[in-house]
């Protein structure tokens, strides 16, 4: 091989190796990369709140009439009427007669008697008269003058228990027509007319008469919230508002006062006994219907909330994690002053505007990063937009 030849390979030898320095020298000027941090929490947040917030005890509660009535008979007979059922009746309102032809004779008869008696006694005290002044003159026996006075007393005691037997007659005669004795409803009638009725037979009345304008509602609440009703009420002698929801559906039912408080702790289950008055001007609310009760005992104005769910416990107390600007969570604890349904009241803490997370707080510690759930990878961070207020937890 010729000299000029064996110079180019030694050319192209010395390149190649020359380009082999260059590269390794540039990747290893290259810093390798810091290793990245765990990568954000998926979590739902909510906005500290300020609002009213009314304080209430709850409790299952049950319709009943505010007077109930059932008819039963204090006379034996037959029955010939019986007001309709379902109807809505007044105070005074004829609700059952029974056959009085009987008892109308009855009357009659002691009627007659007292009048006999009567007559008789009015007889008897003329000769008491006209023997007191033969006596006067000595013309007859003493004797006879008290005689014939014994005579008058015996015919007085007839005619009063003449006159006993008529009032009694009378009052059978009014036990034929059964007035209602409160404004109400007529239940489903139990005896139809044509039956025979007794006292003592017809155990469970004829047909009964519920007051369901105004209705009560009646529940029972633990010794401890009684305390609590005790100082909102001031001894309840201040209404306090009750309100009735439906179990099933959770509608309004209507509002009311809380009226009687009995007047003992029940020792076999440490509450007491309540009940409310509802006006019920829909009917809304029935007897033996059962009702969710909220007791109204005071309104708190402007409280700080945060939802419940936000609320942690730790060795130390309640707390919750804040969201701060850099989406990174801070646990900040705070004082709970109640929980109302899905509202925790904060005495302490947290300020309106804060962010607080509600849900994913078991994979959180303090200055982890955060995102909103659904959001994460987006570009949104856990502040601003994601935030609900609280109440209304994402």
């Amino acid at each position: 091989m010729t000299p000029p030849r064996r110079f180019r390979w030694g050319f192209v030898a010395l390149g190649v190796v020359l380009v082999a320095l260059l590269v390794w020298a540039f990747f290893a000027s290259q810093k390798p990369d810091k290793p990245h941090g765990p990568p954000p929490v998926p979590v739902s947040v909510a906005k500290v709140a300020s609002q009213d917030i009314p304080l209430t005890i709850t409790a299952l509660g049950a319709a009943q009439a505010w007077q109930g009535v059932t008819i039963t008979p204090q006379i034996s007979g037959r029955l010939t009427y019986v007001a309709s059922e379902g109807q809505d009746v007044r105070a005074g309102t004829v609700l059952v007669e029974i056959d009085c032809g009987p008892y109308r004779a009855a009357l009659m008869q002691a009627q007659g008697q007292l009048h006999r008696d009567q007559a008789t006694l009015e007889g008897a005290r003329r000769d008491l008269a006209r023997y007191q002044g033969l006596v006067a003159q000595n013309s007859i026996a003493k004797q006879t003058a008290e005689d014939q006075a014994a005579t008058v007393k015996q015919e007085e005691g007839t005619v009063l228990a003449d006159q006993g037997s008529v009032a009694a007659a009378q009052v059978n005669v009014r036990y034929c027509r059964i007035t209602s004795p409160v404004d109400g409803r007529v239940g489903v009638r139990l005896i139809d007319p044509g039956n025979v009725v007794t006292t003592t037979g017809t155990t469970g009345g004829i047909v009964s008469v519920n007051q369901i304008q105004p209705i009560a509602v009646t529940f029972t609440v633990p010794q401890g919230d009684f305390q609590r009703l005790v100082s909102a009420s001031a001894g309840f002698s201040r209404p306090l508002v009750t309100e009735a929801a439906s179990q099933e559906t959770g509608a309004d039912l209507g509002a009311g006062e809380l009226v009687v408080a009995d007047n003992h702790v029940d020792p076999a289950t440490g509450t007491v006994a309540m009940k409310a008055r509802f006006p019920n001007p829909t009917k809304q609310l029935w007897p033996g219907q059962f009702v969710n009760v909220n007791l109204t005992l005071q309104t708190l104005t402007k409280a700080v909330t945060v939802p419940a769910a936000a609320v942690n416990q730790g060795p130390d107390g309640a707390f919750v994690y804040l969201v701060g600007s850099d989406n990174k969570v801070i646990a900040q604890p705070v004082k709970v002053l109640t929980t109302q349904g899905a509202i925790a009241v904060i005495q302490s803490g947290v300020v309106p505007g804060q962010t607080v997370v509600t849900d994913g707080q078991m994979s959180l510690k303090n200055h982890a990063s955060v995102c909103v759930a659904g959001r994460c990878g987006v570009g949104g961070g856990a502040g601003g937009k994601g935030g609900h207020p609280a109440g209304k937890p994402s």
